[in-house]
């Protein structure tokens, strides 16, 4: 028996217990579930290291979480959710003159855009949640968004972060010069035996991570551990990126290395404020994926997909069904082309050459072109597909399984023909949104969870997926991390020599396994610890009113047949 009133005496902080919060907290926006153990809500650094001492000493694991907007399992567990959102949320300093901020993980995003934008900057990477995402979360996961074309993701703005190491020391990791870099392999502490560790096996290994590693012209990728990245800098003169960081390798690693208490973030400036937004309509899906590659050649500041599911579901939301303004007929599918110049004549006249290249090439059959506030609509229309997606009518669903895979953008419309014949053999229907530009679309198979024969066929999509992204040297995720969901199989994609040496990494970062235990390494089968059980579709639903097409019930003794029984 656990006494976490021991920890109670000791924390500042939250400890709850009881079963609502421990329901509350046993999913995330992922298809898991798991109940944890406790809710913890520290105050600050020291309650951190309160946990840590706890978790040691009574052998359990620590999984950090701010807004649980994580789709693939990360914050779901049996161990103590450790939530920074409710105190750990201050914007500690800003440096208008060097461009960044230093602020604790459980800063919500658009709440930081909003502090700074009197000051003519923003934080670059943006996610469809960001009002109420949290920068923890963003490290955690390494968001990008849907400028990502521009402005990355959040590890090319993660400049320094005040962590605790699994054993309750405190670490500051920053860039570093060569000489630090081997003073610190020298400390006889866990941080510099984290050091020492590193740069031995980039040292050992590094044809072999290069080989394996994605294509490095895809920047989305947050497969597994990026050791790859600690290459690209002056101590191994690998293409050189600038000093070694292990923030690098923190960004990306979903909490199971170390836990951050501070974060020291780049801003850039605002963008210009002319812009335009063209809407693309493609006949096909096709016409899509190789009208994206027309659209980059004119250096747009952001292409994002919308497929046919997504608009024809945002005919029955009221607050969407008004978004459609610039939409004409059905299309297969639509490319939302963003512009941003000094001044309207520069943005019309960039439009000008996209619309006259599309229409060369064959793409297209339709070019509104969206000004001012109302591009904002356009956005806010592409936003909601997630929310939309999850109100499709019926059992079967679009499903978080392989929604996240990246390929560079070239090799797009060769995966894409893959992947569509794939489905074709499967029997399955997909939902295709999102980064295009950067060679991530959230591919969203329509299966059943609830049904035995959908649950197989959701490990036999991950899989058969897994080869294809490493047939074209892509990331099983672009953006949203491996949790539970991918990281069975992350040693198909990178290979087993590859995979140990992510294994290594977990042990020397984390060697009791305190914090977030079995995600990214040593995963449990992706089809373990589902939010439905086989079946739940079979339970009778006597009711009034007829509720199926809200909630996607199945009556058992008449089908409900709008009958409402």
């Amino acid at each position: 028996m656990i006494d976490f009133e021991q920890l109670t005496r000791n924390m500042k902080g939250d400890v709850m217990t009881d079963s609502l919060h421990q329901m509350i907290y046993a999913t995330d926006a992922s298809a898991y579930r798991e109940m944890p153990l406790a809710v913890v809500y520290p105050r600050d650094a020291s309650d951190v290291k309160e946990c840590i001492k706890f978790a040691r000493k009574n052998g359990i694991t620590l999984i950090p979480r701010a807004a649980g907007t994580s789709l693939a399992g990360q914050v779901v567990g049996k161990g103590v959710i450790v939530d920074v959102s409710r105190y750990m949320n201050h914007v500690l300093e800003i440096n208008e003159k060097e461009h960044w901020v230093r602020v604790e993980p459980g800063v919500v995003l658009d709440e930081l855009n909003m502090r700074v934008k009197s000051l003519g900057l923003f934080f670059g990477p943006e996610t469809s949640t960001s009002n109420r995402c949290c920068l923890g979360g963003m490290v955690g996961n390494n968001s990008c968004g849907s400028h990502s074309l521009v402005y990355g993701s959040t590890r090319d703005h993660l400049l320094e972060a005040k962590v605790i190491l699994s054993d309750g020391e405190e670490a500051w990791l920053k860039g570093m010069e060569k000489d630090e870099v081997r003073d610190k392999m020298t400390e006889d502490t866990l941080e510099g035996k984290i050091y020492k560790c590193s740069v031995e096996m980039l040292e050992n290994n590094r044809e072999e991570i290069i080989q394996h590693f994605p294509d490095p012209a895809l920047r989305r990728r947050n497969s597994g551990y990026a050791i790859d990245q600690l290459l690209y800098s002056d101590y191994f003169d690998v293409a050189y990126e600038g000093k070694f960081n292990l923030c690098k390798l923190l960004a990306g690693s979903e909490g199971t290395l170390a836990f951050v208490t501070e974060l020291k973030l780049n801003l850039v400036p605002l963008p210009p404020k002319e812009k335009a937004v063209i809407c693309v309509h493609c006949r096909t899906l096709e016409e899509a994926f190789e009208g994206n590659l027309v659209a980059l050649k004119h250096h747009p500041v952001a292409v994002e997909l919308m497929d046919q599911n997504i608009l024809e579901l945002s005919k029955g939301n009221i607050a969407q069904n008004k978004n459609r303004f610039f939409v004409q007929g059905d299309p297969a599918a639509i490319l939302i082309v963003e512009l941003a110049q000094e001044s309207r004549e520069k943005v019309d006249q960039v439009a000008d050459q996209i619309e006259t290249d599309m229409k060369m090439h064959g793409y297209g059959y339709h070019f509104p072109r969206v000004y001012g506030s109302d591009i904002s609509r356009v956005w806010s229309l592409r936003k909601a597909g997630l929310g939309l997606l999850s109100g499709m009518p019926g059992n079967a669903k679009p499903v978080s399984v392989i929604e996240d895979t990246a390929v560079a953008p070239e090799r797009l419309p060769a995966y894409m023909k893959d992947f569509g014949e794939m489905l074709e053999r499967l029997g399955l229907k997909c939902v295709y949104h999102a980064h295009i530009s950067t060679g991530e679309l959230h591919l969203r198979p329509v299966l059943n969870l609830k049904d035995e024969n959908d649950r197989v066929l959701f490990r036999r999509v991950a899989e058969e997926t897994a080869r294809l992204v490493k047939k074209h040297r892509g990331s099983l995720s672009g953006e949203h991390g491996d949790g539970r969901l991918r990281g069975e199989f992350i040693p198909l994609l990178f290979g087993e020599k590859v995979y140990g040496l992510m294994q290594e990494t977990k042990v020397c970062w984390d060697p009791e396994g305190v914090f977030n235990a079995r995600k990214i390494v040593n995963t449990p089968p992706m089809d373990t610890s589902l939010r439905y059980e086989v079946g739940d579709s079979d339970v009778a639903c006597r009711t009034y009113f007829d509720f199926s097409k809200e909630k996607g019930w199945l009556c058992a003794i008449e089908q409900c047949n709008g009958s409402g029984d």
